[in-house]
């Protein structure tokens, strides 16, 4: 799956690893464990493809093809944004600290790291850097990130399970079950709503390989090009949004 991972181009060299995404997983009982196998590989198969996107290392040309150069980097590479949103007095941000994406999910901002900190029993605001120095954690947070809903927004896990019905504003916005939507949750607000047509084909890129390699279909409605952000309301998608 991560052919390329370990390669010296890649600057997060012997972070990840098998066991450390496995002791992770051990946390989060329901995490690859919902419904029939190939429902549970499915699933696996959609968390690797959005975090194979986030850490990708890929170029146009890359060697095997870009979908095979994922988790080749364990945090972001421009740091000069602090990522610190001010205004979220429940979690302030730390003096000096900066909350820029780190781990598989490429974690962001103050008001993602305190609740996942609270969640992992972690001082997450306080200890940013930890996100990306230790593989466990790295992995926990991206795995929190997936099973935690965060309202308007549904889980990831409960997406790619079926578990999540879609209201009527969610159906108005053009957001329907399917891998499509879980790129909304993680991105919606830069990459949907045709805003980002490579990046979405990109996530789309390394889960269809993982279903192919797992044997399992990877479903419908696996785009997110015709669904408004989350946080846009759900007044009906026009073309000229665009």
């Amino acid at each position: 799956m991560l052919k390329h991972m370990n390669d010296n181009d890649c600057h997060a060299v012997g972070f990840f690893t098998y066991d450390a995404f496995i002791t992770a997983a051990k946390s989060f009982p329901s995490f690859g464990n919902t419904g029939d196998l190939a429902m549970r590989k499915k699933e696996i198969a959609a968390f690797f493809g959005q975090t194979s996107h986030e850490t990708t290392g890929g170029w146009s040309g890359a060697p095997d093809g870009a979908n095979t150069w994922g988790y080749c980097y364990k945090e972001e590479i421009d740091k000069s944004d602090p990522h610190c949103d001010s205004n979220n007095l429940e979690w302030p941000c730390a003096p000096g600290k900066f909350y820029y994406g780190r781990g598989p999910m490429m974690l962001s901002w103050n008001y993602n790291y305190g609740p996942c900190g609270r969640d992992l029993g972690l001082e997450l605001l306080k200890n940013p850097d930890v996100a990306s120095s230790d593989p466990v954690i790295a992995f926990k947070t991206a795995i929190w990130f997936w099973m935690t809903p965060q309202a308007p927004k549904p889980s990831c896990n409960d997406v790619i399970t079926d578990k999540w019905e879609p209201s009527a504003a969610d159906i108005s916005a053009g957001r329907l079950p399917g891998y499509g939507v879980i790129t909304n949750i993680i991105n919606g607000g830069l990459e949907c709503a045709g805003r980002d047509v490579a990046k979405v084909q990109d996530r789309i890129s390394f889960y269809t390989r993982y279903c192919g390699m797992f044997g399992v279909d990877p479903g419908s409605n696996i785009d997110c090009d015709n669904q408004r952000p989350f946080n846009e309301g759900s007044n009906v998608f026009l073309d000229a949004a665009i």
